[in-house]
């Protein structure tokens, strides 16, 4: 479990249903969700809001399921690459975020804490993902030239 950084217990989130197949209400093809994964990708849309697409819009309860992949594995499949992680991409944006914050309230000290476990995080994140060999092994997370790192 990844460290808390709150007083707070914590949530725990709901547990998915153990399906091996598609409800016989879902009607979309494997094919069909494919082809809305590369429209919705090819419009600027990330991942996980994919996913959320699909579920409320398609009524596609999961993509695994649906397709046998997930949506990352489709795209790449099809010849997009990703040069963060979006759980990554999401950090980063947010360092950025309060980076700029800083830059006019000095003294907002809350602030600083929150930073400083943001960037902990992407610090952990990026550990993880050079074991996993998803990023390269001399990959770095640098505060001044994070901008250029989530370029799409």
């Amino acid at each position: 479990m990844a460290k808390m950084h709150t007083r707070r217990k914590g949530n725990s989130g709901p547990t998915r249903p153990l399906r091996t197949e598609a409800p016989a209400w879902s009607t979309m093809t494997s094919d069909e969700v494919t082809e809305v994964v590369k429209d919705l990708w090819k419009q600027g849309i990330s991942t996980s809001e994919i996913g959320m697409i699909l579920r409320d819009k398609y009524g596609v309860p999961d993509i695994k399921i649906a397709t046998g992949q997930k949506v990352t594995k489709i795209l790449k499949d099809n010849g997009e690459s990703f040069a963060v992680p979006e759980d990554l991409y999401n950090l980063i944006v947010k360092a950025i975020a309060m980076r700029k914050h800083m830059s006019y309230n000095h003294k907002d000290v809350h602030n600083k804490r929150s930073l400083q476990n943001t960037e902990s995080k992407i610090r952990r994140l990026v550990k993880y993902y050079q074991s996993t060999k998803v990023l390269p092994a001399d990959w770095k997370y640098k505060p001044e030239t994070a901008e250029m790192l989530i370029t799409r």
